[in-house]
């Protein structure tokens, strides 16, 4: 089995008085969301890594940012801008973020709780791809 990421296009309602994102979690998430975060006020990239089990929704809720992604098939970019675009980031797949504008506000739902020890966390980019050997070899 193949690592999955995709972009997705967050429906918008433009009414009057204000534009709403409704994001129906059923229609995008394969997992039960079990934590919420925010990342806010970025000075620089995030720390790259892939998660052997947490699955993330990434909804760019202000602002701009760019995705770098390998799902095992090579680093691909991906512009995020505005709460019309969302990316569905599978385990198993290298991930980070970075050319935030000014005032972007990323939201992330999470399949796991955080473990401080972050035994969950891939942060070498040559032991993810020989663990992705592995993950491919055993699916």
């Amino acid at each position: 089995m193949d690592p999955v990421f995709k972009k997705v296009a967050v429906p918008r309602i433009d009414t009057a008085a204000f534009t709403m994102n409704p994001i129906e979690l059923k229609d995008f998430l394969d997992f039960e969301a079990r934590r919420v975060y925010y990342i806010t006020d970025v000075k620089g990239p995030t720390s790259a890594h892939a998660h052997y089990e947490e699955k993330e929704f990434f909804v760019m809720v202000a602002g701009s940012c760019l995705a770098e992604i390998d799902a095992g098939g090579g680093i691909e970019e991906i512009p995020l801008q505005g709460p019309s675009d969302a990316l569905y980031i599978g385990n198993y797949v290298w991930h980070h973020f970075k050319d935030f504008a000014a005032g972007s506000v990323l939201m992330a739902i999470s399949s796991t709780n955080y473990r401080p020890d972050r035994s969950d966390y891939m942060e070498d980019y040559g032991k993810y791809k020989a663990e992705l050997a592995k993950f491919k070899g055993a699916n």
